[in-house]
């Protein structure tokens, strides 16, 4: 498997399916179904959901906060990600607002042809969007405590 950080796009050009940031439901096999290609041998995907536990404490609420640049930063972690990679195609999506527990809050797809460009392309994905993405999470734990993060 490519290392994420050292991959280099080898002259496949990929295609970002989508790179949005919603405040609607998003599920990782809608978000696979758009990176679809016959060409792809392997189509990796990550849903990143609200857990009911933070560090030890039991969470109530979750809401997530994004500055009015997020879906334009989101949409540059795209692009970034598919010149580093061999990709067929890309589909990312981060939630804002109230988050149920269970539900998704970061949704990535990559389709390539082999499985390791894959799974390095969606690895490096998701670690990018977590370190520049512009949104906050706003956790309420059951104490009655509180804590904004500032991670995607």
């Amino acid at each position: 498997m490519a290392d994420p950080g050292t991959a280099v796009n080898n002259g496949l050009m990929g295609e970002i399916r989508l790179a949005e940031v919603t405040e609607t439901v998003i599920d990782a096999p809608t978000m696979e179904r758009l990176v679809e290609d016959d060409r792809a041998g392997a189509i990796v995907s990550f849903s990143g959901n609200v857990r009911d536990h933070d560090h030890g404490r039991s969470v109530e609420t979750l809401t997530y906060e994004g500055h009015p640049s997020a879906e334009a930063v989101l949409a540059e972690v795209a692009k970034e990600i598919e010149g580093r990679f061999d990709l067929i195609a890309l589909a990312v999506s981060h939630r804002v607002g109230p988050i149920p527990i269970g539900e998704a809050a970061l949704v990535a797809a990559v389709a390539t042809a082999h499985r390791g460009e894959a799974f390095a392309a969606c690895q490096a994905l998701v670690d990018l969007v977590k370190e520049r993405l512009p949104v906050w999470k706003h956790q309420v734990f059951s104490d009655g405590t509180d804590e904004w993060v500032n991670c995607a």
